[in-house]
């Protein structure tokens, strides 16, 4: 079974600053249907217009992944981490027991556009910490390339539960396909361009919820770009 979620159905945040839609409930938004697709609580599209950003906030129990798209975003939090992203790079904040952090937009002339996903850990009141990663395009060219996981395999993010992030980039024409184990799901987030999953046409910002399929197929169907969360 496969249930779209079209990206001009999310709900929104807009300020002066920040352009932000929320394909599950956040903050001021609510829609009781989407809450979250198992482990996976949140993805924000967040713009952030120069010179703004986040300042100083707090977060607790939760896997916090950010995936930048275009421009620069400088992270710092309470774990001593400070860091500037770009184009590939990928971070993860597991918040824990408590962390206090900031993400702005270091630019005074350009935009940042990037995704801020959550991911319900398996404990609570882990010790709070930081990583970084930088995914090269090519590593993610025509193949599903693992970013997060819960082993850090393949050099990726190591994230505290039991879900497997992965990155993909097509050209028309080319595919990737994913075997589902039983009981588990999926989601597919489009970033860029135009795919079919399972012959399903998606378009950026639409997402996927999969479950009850023993293989997912993601086509090109223009030069794009999407992530596989494969979930319990």
């Amino acid at each position: 079974m496969i249930q779209i979620r079209r990206s001009e159905e999310r709900g929104s945040t807009r300020t002066d600053w920040l352009d932000s839609r929320h394909t599950f409930s956040f903050n001021r938004y609510y829609d009781p249907r989407y809450m979250g697709f198992r482990s996976l609580r949140v993805i924000n599209e967040d713009r952030v217009a120069p010179g703004g950003g986040f300042p100083e906030h707090s977060h607790r129990d939760m896997e916090i992944l950010t995936y930048v798209l275009e421009g620069s975003l400088k992270h710092q939090d309470s774990t001593g981490a400070g860091s500037t992203l770009v184009l590939g790079d990928i971070q993860r904040m597991t918040a824990g027991s408590g962390i206090t952090h900031s993400e702005v937009n270091p630019s005074q002339t350009e935009p940042v556009h990037f995704l801020q996903i959550w991911i319900d850990p398996l404990e609570k009141d882990l010790p709070p910490s930081y990583q970084k990663t930088f995914i090269p395009e090519e590593d993610m060219w025509e193949r599903l390339c693992v970013v997060a996981s819960p082993d850090g395999r393949e050099k990726s993010l190591t994230i505290h539960q039991d879900a497997v992030v992965y990155a993909t980039a097509l050209m028309p024409g080319q595919s990737v396909t994913h075997g589902l184990a039983p009981g588990r799901g999926a989601w597919v987030q489009v970033v860029r361009g135009e795919v079919l999953v399972n012959s399903h046409r998606l378009a950026a910002g639409d997402g996927a919820a999969i479950a009850g399929e023993e293989q997912i197929t993601i086509e090109c169907a223009a030069r794009a770009e999407a992530l596989l969360f494969d979930l319990p």
